[in-house]
């Protein structure tokens, strides 16, 4: 089947469909099954249409309370189950990200330069990967059980729902190298999170701030390496995490294949 056109939406940032990515034993991911972006908040009226046009069944939200404060509640789509699933502390990183907004450049060099921001961004794929264990048992076991066509989306749509899919997808059996390409889409300009600094922030956005900001809003491959590392470190291999940590028997995850795979 050949991939649909990516829609033009206005208020939805990094939108997509994650069909045709190939497997390991030859097949691929369908279309229509499964769809990944960055918040529903602020969709206009016809990104409203499109997303309805869809058949959704379940859009999980995976962000806190301190991140719909900031942009909003997702709109209402007729019909669809609406999971907030916040994959972090609500408290954590509070007084971080009031930093990342209104922190002066002296402030901001010693809590992101010289490769701390990138090495908290792989600290927070590990504490999902060990962490969030029983939230990422319940998308798969949703997905599996008929909550397809399903949208899955945090903030961003880059890091916490990127890391869901991904593990959505190592499920299914997708290629490895498919899976990462798919994670790293959200470098393209168009998708990429707007940061926000505060009006009288030293420095602004001026370039030194956006390079220490960057690691933050990138996607990278140690970022999700860092959670398949950690797979690997603590259960060995992905179908004994996948049996042993998010609880997918094998009758689940055949059941997720039908739901996730092209027939």
């Amino acid at each position: 089947m050949t991939q649909t056109t990516e829609p033009e939406l206005t208020g939805v940032r990094n939108f997509r469909d994650v069909g045709g990515l190939p497997t390991v034993d030859g097949g691929q991911t369908g279309h229509g099954r499964l769809y990944r972006s960055g918040h529903l908040a602020h969709a206009t009226a016809e990104d409203a249409v499109f997303l309805g046009s869809l058949g959704l069944r379940t859009v999980f939200d995976f962000r806190n309370a301190a991140d719909i404060r900031l942009d909003g509640p997702d709109i209402d789509l007729p019909g669809v189950q609406n999971v907030n699933m916040p994959l972090n502390d609500p408290a954590e990183g509070k007084e971080f990200w009031k930093l990342v907004r209104d922190g002066d450049i002296p402030t901001l060099r010693s809590l992101l330069g010289d490769g701390k921001a990138a090495a908290r961004m792989e600290d927070s794929y590990r504490a999902m990967i060990l962490g969030r264990n029983a939230e990422h048992s319940r998308v798969l076991h949703t997905l599996a059980d008929g909550g397809t066509p399903a949208l899955l989306h945090c903030a961003a749509g880059k890091d916490r729902a990127g890391l869901t899919v991904a593990l959505a997808l190592l499920a299914v059996g997708v290629e490895r190298e498919a899976i990462e390409t798919d994670y790293l889409a959200s470098n393209a300009q168009h998708r990429r999170y707007r940061v926000t600094r505060g009006e009288q922030a030293q420095g602004g956005t001026s370039p030194e701030v956006m390079e220490l900001l960057s690691p933050l809003f990138d996607a990278r491959a140690s970022y999700l390496g860092a959670a398949f590392d950690t797979i690997a470190e603590r259960w060995g291999t992905v179908d004994r995490y996948l049996r042993e940590a998010l609880r997918l028997s094998d009758t689940a995850r055949e059941r997720l294949r039908e739901r996730l795979l092209a027939a």
